[in-house]
């Protein structure tokens, strides 16, 4: 078994509710994601997937983020607020779509808000 994990960042504006009252108040974040994916084989130039491809793949979705004000988008809903926990699953979901035909599948996504803290979605 083989692991890939790329990296990148967004910045967007959130707010949470029944939450600490701080985080209540409009707040934004510069976001860390971290993504991991896993595949059994090699291609014959010896590369699990091409790490430009995932690249790709991360950056596409992640600008669906970027600057924006995450409870204004459509997929966030009082049931899936747009936590740290569910921005992970929103990446997660919608990177599982694009990589379905590839050799490589999603083994999790992390949503760093802050240095020490994040949340990991595991599909």
């Amino acid at each position: 078994m083989y692991e890939l994990k790329i990296v990148t960042r967004f910045a967007a504006a959130h707010q949470l509710r029944m939450v600490a009252r701080k985080c209540e108040n409009l707040h934004g974040h510069n976001w860390k994601i971290e993504v991991c994916v896993r595949g059994d084989a090699l291609e014959p130039s010896g590369v699990a997937m091409d790490f430009g491809v995932i690249k790709a793949h991360v950056r596409d979705i992640v600008q669906l983020l970027d600057h924006h004000f995450l409870n204004e988008l459509e997929w966030f809903n009082d049931q899936r607020p747009p936590s740290s926990e569910n921005i992970a699953r929103f990446i997660a979901e919608r990177l599982a779509q694009r990589l379905a035909d590839a050799p490589v599948a999603v083994a999790s996504v992390s949503a760093w808000e802050s240095e020490d803290a994040c949340a990991t979605y595991f599909p």
